[in-house]
């Protein structure tokens, strides 16, 4: 008798299913729009940022956005990365006070 009421109770609303699968994909919008407004490059912030994609490859960019304005810049066409292609142009020295001179050569 026990057994009859549980088994009616569960096939009395099939739209319970609709509405748990409902529940479902507002989940899954909420959890897609925390990932979009954690993003660097959101279009809905006023902060400026700077991404560095590929760094020290030949195939390197630069992403800098400010408010709605974004730029992009390439690496040179030559360039492979750091310590390629340079002539040394003199040396730089740290002092005591902890500022930066260069003295050409």
């Amino acid at each position: 008798m026990i057994r009859e009421r549980l088994l009616a109770e569960e096939d009395e609303d099939p739209v319970l299913s609709l509405v748990n699968l409902i529940d479902v994909f507002l989940v899954l919008v909420a959890a897609l729009l925390l990932a979009m407004a954690s993003h660097p490059l959101n279009p809905f912030t006023a902060d400026k940022v700077t991404v560095i994609r590929n760094a020290g490859r030949p195939d390197m960019q630069v992403v800098i956005k400010d408010g709605q304005r974004v730029e992009r810049f390439k690496a040179a066409e030559g360039s492979s990365g750091p310590g390629t292609g340079g002539v040394k142009a003199g040396v730089a020295y740290r002092l005591e006070d902890g500022s930066m001179v260069y003295v050409p050569e």
